[in-house]
């Protein structure tokens, strides 16, 4: 390519494949995993399972993809050496700020099989302490009183309300986001939007929609204009849209698809009545320890997991939680040996050309921290057993909310609660005060652990120690 003409770009040779799946969230992680398990399925057994994709807010998917007929390329980044693929699996890419009406009805279409998700946990519009829907969010009291919806769920419900008047069968809704029972949840959540808005349609939706619950698991770092530029050199093509991910994939998925589904699980999906224990194994023991290792990790001033769990200290730490405070408050998955998967997770962590930052796994904390490890303390405190290490890992999360690192730089912390968070820290001048604040924060901490006197005894320690010794130093001590 000739220096100032424009970048080649991607094209289909083919016709995009027909829509079947609308895809809620395209952002990286659906375009590393879903697509490509679409696409893998497509290319088997063939079907109307094209993706019609749906930003919920920004452009930039659509203004990156739409140019290139809606490829992208797949890197899968092993220990030694890349692989590429393009997927062609998305069919049009819509945006729904811009015209949330042709999202309502390309949902309602009867082609339309599946609804998905990927939206993370704070797009579910709930309190994580809780489970119940927020009612006073912005965007659940504009749909609320709406036709022309803001939120996920409330495009849901529209489109479900759009079908159910039409006579038209119902849509799928699968969610893929990392939360606990995630299909249960959702459904909770439409029910309760629904019930607000329509008590009949809320009936309906009860006994009409399927909400399986899925496990999903791939690290897929966020995509840097580096990445982009390595691809061009590599490949000959600009590609603005390309996703990096690890060689490792799993999808547990429970099998209840009234109206078909792709053939996924000839393509590797474990298809199962129950996803239960695989999402707890999952969430406790890989995003229990990578929150763990996002926030001791980036107090300690290191920027990837990679060079994090590559301090020997640190690597420590996880094979400890894994055996003595995660792995006996779970449930075996069938097939799976749970310290085998541990181990098997910190060979992935220690993938040198995975750059998964501490700073992107740490943001959305006050939506994460429940189900990734408040959870997990909780059961194992009424089990009778400490978890002086997942106490840490929580006291390194107030510590980072804080918005202060250990060298008195501020930190850009990224959460839907951030301003309630530092407002907590800065108007506590102890740090008992602090750890008490911020406690008290009922989005986050429910009562049950809140007001357990021996669990706030040993996280104003743990904080103690971050504040006088730092990170590094705290989780040397603790693997001592």
């Amino acid at each position: 390519m000739e220096a100032g003409l424009p970048a080649e770009r991607l094209a289909r040779a083919d016709a995009a494949p027909k829509p079947g799946i609308v895809h809620l969230g395209p952002g990286a992680f659906f375009r590393a995993f879903n697509a490509v398990y679409t696409a893998d399925a497509i290319e088997r057994d063939g079907g109307d399972w094209g993706i019609v994709a749906v930003s919920l807010q920004s452009p930039t998917a659509r203004d990156q993809l739409a140019p290139q007929d809606n490829l992208y390329t797949s890197v899968t980044l092993g220990p030694n050496g890349a692989d590429y693929r393009v997927i062609p699996s998305l069919a049009k890419v819509l945006v729904a700020p811009e015209d949330p009406a042709a999202v309502v009805e390309i949902m309602a279409a009867q082609t339309t099989r599946i609804v998905s998700l990927t939206v993370t946990e704070k797009g579910y519009c709930h309190e994580p302490a809780t489970g119940r829907l927020n009612l006073s969010h912005p965007d659940i009291a504009h749909d609320l009183t709406s036709d022309l919806p803001k939120s996920a769920v409330g495009f849901i419900v529209a489109a479900l309300s759009k079908r159910r008047q039409s006579g038209t069968a119902p849509f799928t809704v699968m969610t893929c986001d990392n939360l606990p029972s995630n299909g249960h949840l959702l459904r909770k959540l439409v029910l309760e939007f629904a019930t607000a808005k329509d008590p009949a349609l809320a009936a309906w939706i009860e006994t009409e929609v399927a909400f399986p619950s899925t496990m999903v698991d791939r690290i897929t770092p966020a995509t840097t204009p580096a990445d982009v530029e390595a691809l061009q050199k590599t490949k000959g093509y600009f590609d603005p849209a390309c996703v990096q991910h690890e060689p490792f994939r799993q999808w547990v998925i429970e099998d209840n698809f009234p109206n078909g589904r792709p053939s996924w699980d000839k393509v590797g999906a474990q298809m199962v009545t129950s996803v239960e224990a695989h999402e707890h194994m999952k969430l406790r023991c890989l995003n229990g320890t990578h929150s763990t290792l996002a926030y001791l990790g980036y107090l300690g001033g290191y920027e990837t997991i990679a060079e994090t769990v590559s301090d020997p200290n640190y690597a420590k730490l996880c094979q400890i939680l894994w055996q003595a405070e995660i792995i006996p408050t779970l449930d075996p998955p069938e097939g799976e040996d749970l310290p085998a998967y541990a181990e098997a997770l910190l060979e992935r962590y220690r993938n040198p050309s995975i750059r998964h930052r501490t700073w992107q796994i740490a943001m959305d904390g006050s939506q994460k921290l429940p189900q990734r490890i408040l959870g997990t303390i909780l059961d194992a405190r009424v089990a009778g057993r400490n978890t002086p290490g997942l106490i840490l890992a929580v006291a390194g999360w107030m510590r980072y909310v804080g918005g202060i690192d250990e060298n008195g730089a501020p930190i850009e912390v990224k959460d839907p609660l951030a301003a309630d968070l530092r407002a907590a820290a800065d108007g506590a001048a102890t740090t008992q005060a602090k750890v008490e604040a911020l406690l008290a924060i009922r989005k986050v901490f429910d009562e049950t652990l809140a007001n357990d006197a021996d669990f706030k005894a040993a996280l104003i320690t743990a904080y103690q120690g971050l504040v006088d010794h730092g990170a590094k130093e705290m989780v040397k001590r603790f693997i001592a």
